[in-house]
């Protein structure tokens, strides 16, 4: 039986995820506003366009995150109850209906940065394997079995602390700029498979191969 003859027999439909609908709410410490961008930015996304024509601010108490959104994502925000709902201007476009729960996702995330923050947790695990702070904890040097100190600066509005010397604790209002800083730390020396050896990033684990013999 051909899959088009099985496919007709099927009357349920596909559950749609409804995450950009769902409202935001914001805290009375927290500051939300829109701007016009002067220079609209164009991006290309496959063989589609967006135009980044929006800019979004949210201020909180741990600092300040701008976002630009496309020109199509439409914002109401009620100043008494604090309320932000969020739609596109065509629900069945493809391209709107992912970039919807994407900047949804998005403006979650900067709310809850600039008012708890982001943290990610970074463990050593090896003979040897640590980490220590330099120029007053702006710049991480890595201790991963190589020859010599490798090491990254640390970027503008992320923290990094090292409660010992084999873990390190990065912290900022961003959540993507401290998971990419923590990723780029973790390229030093990602987990290997067979003596577990490496950087794990927060409940990071993998599962051991067996030693391979001749």
């Amino acid at each position: 039986m051909s899959f088009i003859s099985r496919r007709c027999f099927s009357v349920a439909k596909t559950l749609c995820s409804h995450i950009g609908s769902s409202p935001l709410y914001l805290t009375q410490e927290t500051k939300f506003s829109i701007s016009q961008l002067s220079q609209p930015k164009v991006i290309r996304k496959g063989k589609n366009t967006l135009k980044l024509s929006k800019s979004v601010i949210v201020e909180g108490p741990l600092g300040a995150i701008t976002m630009d959104v496309p020109d199509f994502v439409n914002f109401e925000h009620s100043t008494s109850t604090g309320k932000i709902d969020i739609s596109v201007t065509d629900s069945n476009d493809k391209i709107q209906k992912s970039m919807w729960g994407t900047v949804r996702s998005n403006l979650a995330n900067h709310i809850t940065g600039v008012n708890e923050g982001h943290m990610a947790f970074l463990r050593f695990v090896g003979t040897g394997y640590r980490a220590q702070l330099e120029n007053d904890g702006k710049f991480v040097n890595v201790k991963v079995g190589a020859s010599i100190m490798q090491g990254l600066p640390v970027p503008d509005g992320i923290t990094v602390k090292s409660p010992t010397s084999t873990s390190l604790i990065i912290e900022g209002c961003n959540k993507q700029q401290v998971c990419l800083f923590a990723a780029c730390l973790r390229k030093f020396h990602p987990p290997e498979p067979y003596k577990g050896k490496g950087i794990y990033v927060n409940d990071e684990t993998i599962k051991l191969k067996d030693k391979k013999i001749k």
